[in-house]
């Protein structure tokens, strides 16, 4: 089950990272609390909704450079960087926060610098996992992620839940910036990274061997986004995750739920943030061994978005705090599977010398769709209240994955022994 943690490189990597995503999760749900805080009450639908938006625009607007920079220079140092400017940015907000912060436009352009840093670190760590372990531990080294990022999701709102409730959100902050240092000292203490992959996707598109390494230059951004839009299975993956996180992002709207809907206070708020990932927890350690069992990949990952949004429907109409918490727990538990499947099918299909810039393409879906979404979220529970929209955004999500199933038949066909098929139109 943990064939991947024999390796040493990926062991520190997993072990830091586990400690800096429940860093940056509690300060996820620290910022949505804390921004509902310093609205009025008849906005707060809208400014929750405004904290995706100032997320995402960073990452669209960074996403193709950020690939290229994961394909030129080295991954492990461009990680150093980023962890350590995002930790500056933690720590900003904390401090602000002590002095007594009244406005929330801070909170938005912190936000926003984070998510910018954020923006260039993501291709880098994703596209540095193949350099990590062999072809062969590969799927097992992605579902540890995937283990290792729900428990964070699930220690980490939790967690913060506890610190908002008795210390106030400037600490969950502090904590957070602190969290950085563990990932920043796994990277420092790395031996012997191998600077390409290992044998996944290795060769070029046109021919065998390896490929040179590109320049960092705007041909060089368009030859990834050409890439992503020219690969069936990769293009309707990325589809897949935005509009499953656009039109279910129950997450935004949390504080409300919890405060005027489910009467929880801070500390059930912390709970239903950390519900899907409690989920998750047990599905990926399902889908550890799993995943080399299952053939028919393409029509688990269908069934799973499904799933997701039909989950998103019932905790919308749920008025019970542990129903609520169930279905929340049922939406990671689907989105787990259908992201093992997502990122095995996009890292086996993709040259390891386009890698970085996929995962930037990549990044404007699968970022770009909850960012957004949670701005689509709180327009429409502005209009109309959260509960319908949390149920018409699930809605939509069953009926948009129905759509890209329908006109993608090589994902509806995909099996574990399908041979390449990303490559061409």
């Amino acid at each position: 089950m943990f064939a991947a943690l024999r390796h040493r490189n990926f062991r520190l990597l997993w072990i830091g990272l586990l400690i800096s995503f429940s860093g940056s999760l509690m300060q996820s749900a620290a910022i949505l609390w804390h921004v509902s805080l310093l609205v009025p009450a008849d906005k707060r639908a809208l400014a929750l909704g405004m904290v995706g938006l100032v997320r995402v625009l960073p990452v669209i607007f960074f996403s193709l450079l950020s690939g290229v920079a994961a394909d030129v220079y080295d991954r492990r140092k461009l990680m150093l960087v980023t962890q350590t400017v995002m930790a500056i940015f933690a720590a900003a907000l904390a401090a602000l926060t002590w002095r007594g912060l009244t406005e929330v436009w801070p909170v938005y352009a912190i936000s926003a610098a984070g998510a910018a840093a954020g923006a260039f670190d993501l291709p880098a760590r994703q596209a540095l996992t193949p350099n990590l372990v062999p072809r062969e531990d590969l799927p097992n080294a992605l579902t540890l992620n995937t283990i290792m990022f729900q428990i964070a999701a699930v220690t980490g709102p939790a967690l913060g839940g506890i610190v908002i409730g008795q210390l106030g959100v400037a600490w969950a902050y502090a904590l957070n910036a602190l969290s950085f240092l563990v990932v920043i000292a796994a990277l420092v203490m790395m031996r012997d990274v191998d600077p390409r992959s290992t044998g996944v996707g290795a060769r070029t598109p046109e021919a065998g061997g390896a490929a040179a390494k590109p320049a960092f230059t705007l041909h060089a951004a368009l030859e990834g986004l050409r890439f992503v839009f020219r690969a069936p299975l990769i293009r309707s993956t990325m589809l897949l995750d935005f509009f499953a996180t656009f039109f279910s992002s129950a997450t935004a709207l949390l504080p409300l739920y919890a405060q005027d809907i489910l009467g929880v206070g801070a500390h059930g708020y912390g709970w239903l943030y950390a519900a899907p990932a409690a989920g998750a927890i047990v599905t990926s350690a399902v889908m550890v061994r799993a995943v080399d069992w299952i053939d028919r990949r393409g029509d688990w990952l269908i069934a799973a978005v499904l799933g997701y949004g039909a989950a998103t429907v019932l905790f919308g109409l749920s008025r019970s705090f542990w129903v609520s918490f169930a279905c929340l727990a049922l939406t990671g538990a689907t989105d787990t599977v259908s992201m093992v499947f997502r990122n095995l099918i996009r890292q086996l299909e993709t040259p390891d010398h386009l890698r970085g810039r996929m995962v930037g393409v990549n990044m404007v879906f699968f970022m770009g769709g909850p960012q957004l979404g949670e701005l689509e979220a709180g327009l429409v529970a502005q209009w109309l209240g959260p509960v319908v929209s949390v149920v018409s955004g699930g809605i939509a999500c069953i009926a948009a994955t129905g759509w890209i199933a329908k006109i993608t038949p090589a994902l509806r066909h995909y099996r574990r022994a399908s041979p390449d098929a990303a490559v061409g139109s």
